[in-house]
Formats: structure tokens, C-alpha cells, sequence
């Protein structure tokens, strides 16, 4: 995906929407929960006050975040309007949460509005990174974190060879199968490849004006979770 990569991926989603929550389950051996539940621990340092959940998807990390400090009001904010269906089937009159829709390029709210704003596997996804990350910190008030999670390549040469094989030739696979849709399960691990490393996102979150980053990797380093204080 080239120009107009952002309508591309908009629509992709909203294709695969109503099988995205069993392919993850099925491609991560129900681990990305966990992956989620340590980026709300992440998202729980922050100060009090208000999160903005980024590419909420189904909603998952929204509730994850809402489990883990039920004093917090999550907004969980996605641009497929698909995908915010399913999340407001799963989530329900639950209190708390509240969703809508929103283009992490150009979010609808003021600066400083949130005490924490998180994302799972929204950055490969943009077409400008660097201005999402700005807009992250943007709407971030001083001394609130911003948390990402995002799936990277492996460090270590023979467990990339081995999740390339898994990622490149198995997931698509599965993926014609179960979601009906190749295309988006083969976006998916080109997405991964052409996206920058740990140490390369931490170096451009500092740039987007994001002090104290930090990062580890999880899911045998296939995972990067982000930190940084606007």
C-alpha cells in the first residue's frame, strides 16, 4: 500500500472486522490479551485523568485498561467504523468507555486533553508515523504517557527465519481460510517488514516531543511495548 494508504487500510479492516478478534486469537495463541493487559499496566502509571485508546479495534485494550484502573474513563477511538461495531457489541452499556470515531492523523481534541493515550498495533498502519506520534503527544497533557504496542521483527536471525516462514506463508493461509481475505493477511506481515525497529520508534517518538522513552519486547521480542512522558 503506496498513496492513499490510510483509505486502503480503512477499508481493509472494515472487511475483516467480523473475524479480526478469531484471527488474533488463532495467529497468537490467545497471547495478544496478555500483550494488552501489560500495555494497560503501563497505561496505569500514568496521572490521573482520562485515556485515549487509539485504534480501539473491538475494544479489547479499551477494557483491559478499564480492568486495571476502573477509576479511568477510556475513550476508544478507531476510524473503521466496522470495527466500532463489533466494539460496541463486546462492550455493551458497560460503564466507563465511551466510543467514537477518529483518524489518529487529525484527532478531533484539544491538546492536553488526556492523561494517557495507548495504542495496540496502530503504527504500522499510518501513512505519516511521525505526524501520529505527533498527534499522540499533542493531545497528551504534560507529564502523561503515551503506550504503544506494535509488532516488530525478531532479533535473533534463526527465530526471524522461523517467524518469517509462520507470517509470511502460514498466516495468509489462514487467513484466506477463516477471515476470507488473503490480501489483508498478506498486508499484514508486509506491514511488519517494511516497519522501523525498537530502537528506531523510540528515537522517533523522542523527536515528536516525547521525553523518558522507554521499550521491552514480548512475545519472544515479536512485540514492542513503548513508553513516553509528553
Amino acid at each position: 500500500m503506496s498513496a492513499g494508504k490510510s483509505d486502503q487500510v480503512q477499508a481493509m479492516f472494515g472487511r475483516i472486522a467480523g473475524r479480526y478478534d478469531l484471527m488474533n486469537g488463532l495467529m497468537t495463541g490467545g497471547r495478544h490479551h496478555a500483550w494488552r493487559r501489560a500495555a494497560a499496566r503501563a497505561a496505569a502509571a500514568a496521572l490521573p485523568g482520562a485515556v485515549l485508546d487509539l485504534a480501539t479495534g473491538t475494544g479489547d485494550l479499551a477494557r483491559a485498561i478499564r480492568a486495571e484502573t476502573s477509576d479511568r474513563f477510556v475513550v476508544g477511538a478507531d476510524f473503521s467504523e466496522g470495527m466500532l461495531a463489533h466494539a460496541r457489541r463486546k462492550i455493551g452499556a458497560a460503564p466507563g468507555i465511551a466510543l467514537t470515531v477518529a483518524d489518529a492523523a487529525t484527532l478531533p481534541f484539544e491538546d492536553g486533553t488526556f492523561a494517557c493515550v495507548t495504542s495496540a498495533f496502530l503504527l504500522r498502519n499510518l501513512q505519516d508515523l511521525p505526524r501520529g506520534l505527533e498527534e499522540m503527544r499533542r493531545v497528551t497533557r504534560p507529564g502523561g504517557l503515551v503506550v504503544t504496542l506494535d509488532i516488530l521483527r525478531p532479533a535473533s536471525p534463526l527465530w526471524a527465519r522461523l517467524f518469517g516462514l509462520y507470517f509470511r506463508h502460514v498466516v495468509p493461509a489462514v487467513g484466506a481460510v477463516i477471515a476470507g481475505d488473503r490480501q489483508a493477511y498478506t498486508y499484514l506481515p508486509d506491514s511488519v517488514y517494511a516497519f522501523v525497529s525498537a530502537d528506531e520508534l523510540a528515537r522517533l517518538m523522542e523527536k515528536a516531543g516525547l521525553r523518558d522513552v522507554r521499550h521491552r519486547r514480548l512475545g519472544l521480542g515479536t512485540i514492542a511495548l513503548h513508553t513516553g512522558v509528553a
